[in-house]
């Protein structure tokens, strides 16, 4: 048996600083209407796009949301990351945390990669078949342990922001 060729790609996320991105997999063309209804249950003023990326049949990238220029984006990011499956949502006033379990809930939605602000790099295993995410690296590293005034910081934040009581 023969191993099939194994290459890399790096794909880096295309996102104004300001925007929060979800990256997931899911399974079935009728996922797009599925998210689109999950993201338009969250909140009307919840700004979004997406697109998904189909891996049989026609193999198009189908799209959907409620701003235009956040669709497009979806759709340009999910072309360069060019994964069967592979789902990508931009979000503006709003966070994933306010979206990720009706977004989780979706029956076709099989796994979420990342969602944030911070800056993403997909990591896509490319072999003759096509390409898959392997992983994604979702901001920079550490730089040290937070000290007893960061997590008063913390916590302070959550509070003020109505995250926590």
């Amino acid at each position: 048996m023969t191993t099939p060729a194994l290459s890399w790609d790096v794909v880096s996320v295309d996102k104004p600083d300001d925007l929060n991105v979800v990256i997931g997999q899911a399974h079935f063309i009728k996922t797009v209407e599925d998210l689109h209804e999950a993201m338009v249950g969250v909140s009307p003023s919840l700004r979004f796009g997406l697109a998904f990326c189909e891996a049989s049949g026609p193999r198009l990238v189908r799209r959907s949301g409620n701003d235009p220029e956040l669709v497009e984006l979806a759709v340009g990011n999910a072309l360069a990351i060019g994964a069967g499956h592979v789902f990508v949502i931009f979000l503006r006033d709003g966070f994933p945390v306010n979206v990720l379990n009706p977004v989780k809930g979706v029956p076709e939605v099989c796994s979420i990669y990342c969602a944030t602000a911070n800056p993403v790099d997909v990591v896509v295993a490319v072999t003759p078949l096509g390409r898959g995410i392997a992983g994604v690296i979702d901001g920079e590293s550490p730089l040290g342990v937070e000290s007893e005034d960061d997590v008063t910081a913390r916590r302070d934040l959550l509070r003020a922001i109505g995250y926590k009581l």
